[in-house]
């Protein structure tokens, strides 16, 4: 067959796309095509911060039935999320409970309960993830010790994609990349860790062998009666964005950059080491065996809280009245904790200023100028301890991921890390679960392959650093942890 057509749902913690990918296997192009965006946010029920995802399935199904309302003939679906959250069912099938976000404040002091009663050595020995504390296994312990009367009723734990999946198909999977998340996945059997789940309150029986990508879960029946096929891609989102990024060897690093940023390496084997716990690395699952090596960064998240409390509408003139700030000002860690979800974001950030004896930023343009210099920063300094721990420096960065968009932010992060930085593809995580779905249906033989069509498909943008720029000369004063609650610590 010449022509596929892969249709990738792709939801993120602010927004989710129903993509339409097409590819021609004889001349190796792909194109994509936007069906169905919306917005996926935040909302309070019963005192709890979570996610509408009625709501969400609503629009999947939208974004599904508008493809096929064209006539097209769909080859295979993937889903892709965020990773951590999931939802709870009874033996039929019905939810337990609410669609709890990792944002609720339920799991506050939970983590060091952990690491009294099991020890933080010790659950990274058997995880090899870092220490986050919305990770899995410390929202089930909430959830189990603050409503134990729930706990009767579960049958099944299904992770985000994995839950969507199974509304389509009626089939249940527990995808390997976004299993890995949880914290709960132990890194040498690649299954459930009995430890780690008897602490966290949940049952074994919650839960199915995790499956690696590229297994097809079910069918979902279009409203013309035809059946497709649902593949278990790379769930995670940034396991599906890094299987896009166009890595040009073992010297690249990548940077998923969206409400979260995501900096890290591949490796074929995971970094469990005392440094590496140290520097609270985190070793998640990719595809064909391999290690995502990263550290998560509060990202974007920032920004957008920024933008919505300001109701500001314009980025693009924002973003152009910052470079007539002077550099670093203003700085703070982005990854404080204080920042997760805050009642106000730009009260939040002026008070961290204020508190570390520093001029407080005020105009719009000054916390955006906070917000990309603080990132831009940290990267770099996360860019030096992901080089330290595996003994070998990266000559180039790519970052991929709606973030890659803003060009200022990625010439802040060339000039502080002091390496080439390439920009794109914007939808990797998209890109991602498409090639997943490609192999599976036997288009594309391996990662390496798939990356190759991203290349020729895809432009990127180069960003040179400059050595003498203001933000290059205050990499080594900078000090993210000083005076700071690390959230990812």
């Amino acid at each position: 067959m010449t022509f596929r057509h892969c249709v990738a749902v792709d939801l993120g913690a602010s927004s989710g796309r129903v993509m339409l990918a097409r590819y021609d296997s004889k001349h190796r192009t792909l194109t994509l095509r936007e069906i169905h965006r919306f917005v996926n946010c935040l909302q309070k029920t019963d005192g709890f911060d979570t996610w509408d995802i009625d709501s969400l399935e609503k629009d999947i199904r939208l974004g599904l039935k508008k493809v096929c309302d064209e006539g097209i003939l769909i080859d295979s679906i993937g889903i892709d999320t965020w990773g951590v959250d999931y939802v709870l069912l009874d033996e039929l099938g019905q939810r337990v409970g609410l669609p709890v976000s990792y944002r609720d404040s339920r799991t506050t002091g939970i983590m060091p309960q952990a690491l009294v009663q099991i020890g933080k050595s010790e659950i990274y020995r058997r995880s090899g993830i870092q220490f986050l504390p919305f990770n899995t296994v410390y929202q089930l312990r909430a959830l189990t010790k603050q409503q134990p009367e729930l706990t009767a009723q579960v049958a099944h734990a299904l992770l985000m994609p994995d839950y969507f999946s199974y509304r389509l198909t009626g089939e249940m999977n527990w995808e390997y990349t976004n299993a890995t998340t949880t914290q709960l996945v132990n890194i040498n059997t690649d299954d459930w860790d009995d430890t780690l789940l008897a602490w966290s309150g949940a049952k074994k029986s919650w839960f199915g062998r995790p499956s690696h990508p590229g297994n097809v879960i079910g069918d979902w029946i279009c409203p013309q009666g035809d059946r497709i096929p649902v593949v278990a891609v790379a769930s995670h989102d940034t396991a599906s964005a890094v299987i896009a990024s166009p890595l040009a060897n073992k010297h690249s690093a990548y940077l998923s950059s969206g409400t979260w940023s995501l900096m890290g390496f591949e490796s074929k084997m995971p970094y469990t080491t005392d440094d590496a716990l140290a520097a609270n690395i985190t070793n998640e699952g990719g595809a064909e065996g391999r290690y995502r090596v990263l550290k998560n960064i509060m990202g974007l998240w920032l920004l957008q809280r920024v933008l919505k409390e300001r109701r500001i509408t314009d980025l693009p003139a924002l973003i152009t009245q910052t470079e007539a700030l002077p550099a670093c000002r203003f700085l703070i860690n982005p990854n404080d904790d204080r920042f997760i979800n805050p009642a106000d974001m730009s009260a939040e950030i002026q008070a961290a200023c204020r508190e570390t004896d520093q001029p407080v930023p005020v105009s719009d343009a000054e916390l955006a100028r906070c917000i990309f210099d603080s990132l831009a920063l940290l990267y770099a300094d996360i860019l030096h301890k992901l080089a330290n721990l595996r003994g070998e420096a990266f000559t180039q960065l790519h970052i991929v991921g709606g973030g890659c968009q803003n060009a200022r932010l990625n010439q802040l992060c060339a000039d502080a890390c002091g390496i080439r930085v390439m920009a794109g593809p914007v939808e990797a995580s998209t890109l991602g679960n498409i090639g997943v779905q490609l192999m599976a249906l036997d288009e594309l033989n391996n990662v390496d392959d798939f990356r190759r069509v991203v290349s020729a498909n895809y432009d990127l943008t180069t960003y040179i650093p400059n050595p003498d720029s203001e933000i290059a000369r205050h990499v080594a004063q900078f000090q993210p942890t000083r005076q700071t609650k690390e959230l990812c610590a």
